[in-house]
């Protein structure tokens, strides 16, 4: 995964950011009980991915033609080590 750069970029980074911020304060307001707390962390989390989208079509996403794996080099013939 890491050859593809899977979420290795700022979209991805703030949108996943976003949602565990939201999923964290619904569950804090879930043992105090605050149920529009709750419902606000929530719709937090719910907005996250749509940051994420919308940054990605901003061009802080992956960019298509960019390749991250680097050229392969030649391999070098190795010998069985015997000289002739």
């Amino acid at each position: 995964m890491s050859g593809s750069a899977h979420g290795h970029t700022t979209a991805a980074w703030t949108g996943v950011t976003i949602c565990f911020i939201g999923f964290m304060v619904a569950g804090v307001a879930m043992v105090i009980p605050v149920p529009w707390l709750v419902v606000a962390g929530l719709v937090v989390a719910v907005v996250g991915p749509l940051i994420g989208k919308a940054l990605a079509a901003a061009g802080f996403g992956k960019k298509p033609d960019s390749g991250h794996l680097a050229p392969a080099a030649p391999k070098a013939s190795v010998g069985s080590g015997v000289s002739s």
